[in-house]
């Protein structure tokens, strides 16, 4: 998204404004420290406390203001807002159904030929029982209240087209907000063993990979397929990311004990399977995510006992 040759001379690339939302979450926070590394970029951050995703009339305004403020440069909205508490969406459906589902529709829909949006989605959208990863055109087939919405927000940007990329991905992680990695760093200092799901199994995502992947992805030039999958490579249960994360941190992996999906019943269903094929992201010419383990070290290393 650079300004086009003119007269024979390259002209120097225009300055792009972004828009965040979700700006405070674990992914928000990596993607302001991405796009502070792009100097001359003009960066708008929102948490929930700036953008009431549930507030149709504040969105669409929110957006036509900050569009408006932008005119003349190019204009990427990154949507890292969601409702993600899985469990709690089991019994709170209606507002997860908006801010999952409806949101990203209004979000579209005032970016539709006025920018590109970059709408962040999940592995939940698909019914976790494959053996192979999910391709990006694979059927949906959500088996939570979460997926449903979030396969409602994938629905509401496919109707509007545009310039417009839904990326999927799967277990994160990052330094900033609570997620399993850091979880399993504050209870190896507590106890002596856990049990932890081993019939489960993803690609643990490190958010500074992810939030680099969807910056280089609104940042690029052409157009964006319309749905694409970015998780790092490679799979493993959530109990050998645990021991993974023992081993990081100098402790024996063993005192991680496997245990059955049966035997730690939550209320929302967990997909068995969470692999997200990504040739389709790599295939379009961007940077491929590097495995999962050296994410896991590198990321273990800038300071998860903080």
């Amino acid at each position: 998204m650079v300004g086009a040759a003119q007269g024979g001379r390259a002209q120097r690339p225009l300055v792009t404004a972004w828009l965040v939302t979700g700006a405070r979450g674990q992914l928000g926070h990596d993607l302001l420290e991405v796009l502070s590394g792009r100097p001359g970029d003009e960066v708008t951050a929102m948490g929930r406390a700036e953008l009431d995703l549930t507030d149709e009339a504040a969105v669409r305004a929110t957006v036509r203001d900050w569009l408006a403020r932008s005119a003349g440069q190019p204009a990427v909205l990154v949507n890292a807002a969601a409702y993600t508490a899985v469990d709690a969406a089991e019994e709170d459906e209606a507002t997860a159904t908006v801010v999952n589902g409806a949101a990203p529709g209004w979000l579209a829909q005032e970016m539709a030929g006025a920018g590109r949006l970059v709408h962040v989605s999940t592995d939940y959208v698909f019914d976790g029982e494959a053996t192979e990863p999910y391709p990006v055109d694979a059927p949906t087939a959500p088996r939570s209240a979460y997926g449903r919405t979030k396969a409602a927000g994938e629905q509401a940007v496919a109707a509007v087209g545009g310039d417009a990329s839904v990326v999927r991905t799967a277990w994160v992680y990052g330094r900033h907000g609570n997620n399993f990695v850091r979880t399993m760093t504050r209870l190896e200092g507590q106890r002596e063993t856990l049990s932890v799901v081993a019939d489960q199994v993803g690609s643990p995502t490190w958010t500074a990979d992810l939030a680099a992947g969807l910056v280089e992805l609104g940042g690029r030039d052409g157009a964006v397929p319309p749905v694409l999958h970015y998780t790092n490579s490679g799979r493993v249960s959530w109990h050998g990311l645990a021991q993974a994360v023992f081993e990081e941190l100098g402790a024996d992996p063993a005192r991680v004990r496997p245990i059955t999906t049966a035997e730690y019943p939550l209320p929302a269903p967990r997909p068995a399977f969470s692999v997200l094929d990504g040739t389709a992201w790599t295939g379009a010419g961007l940077t491929a995510p590097r495995p999962w383990r050296e994410a896991l070290s590198l990321a273990m290393h800038e300071g998860f006992r903080n």
